[in-house]
């Protein structure tokens, strides 16, 4: 329950860190606001909205990273000990093979050891010979045009 509330505070502050680095003005902004340009427009007067939004944003990235903390946290430092949970195939002890030394390929079963299966007989028709190696005959039925 703590983790789903966590997770959808996290998720707010996600987004009202991106709307609040939106509206804030870029540095090249603050050339023209010199010069008396666009400071009678604001609602928070010539310098406040910068103030405001630039501390409102560190503390939302402080909330942000501290709930990111505290989540890696809590998933590294579980309910539940290691051995306790069931991980499938993965809790079974793995079958070790004999490593080949560095450098050369494992060895290739003997043909001995494989009952070899019959192999059967291809049906293909045999080609025509030719007086000249490298041209074929044509067949009776077919015609060059």
């Amino acid at each position: 329950m703590l983790m789903l509330i966590l997770n959808v505070v996290y998720v707010l502050v996600a987004v009202a860190m991106i709307a609040l680095i939106l509206m804030q003005r870029g540095s090249g902004a603050a050339a023209g606001s010199g010069f008396g340009a666009g400071a009678s427009g604001t609602v928070f007067g010539a310098r406040g909205a910068s103030n405001f939004l630039s501390k409102s944003t560190k503390w939302l990235a402080v909330v942000f990273f501290g709930i990111s903390l505290f989540m890696a946290w809590y998933a590294g430092h579980g309910t539940r000990p290691a051995a306790d949970q069931d991980l499938g195939l993965m809790s079974a002890p793995a079958a070790t093979a004999p490593a080949a030394p560095a450098g050369e390929l494992p060895a290739v079963p003997k043909a001995d050891a494989v009952p070899a299966a019959p192999v059967p007989a291809a049906n293909v028709p045999a080609k025509a010979e030719s007086s000249v190696s490298g041209e074929e005959k044509p067949s009776e039925g077919s015609q060059k045009d």
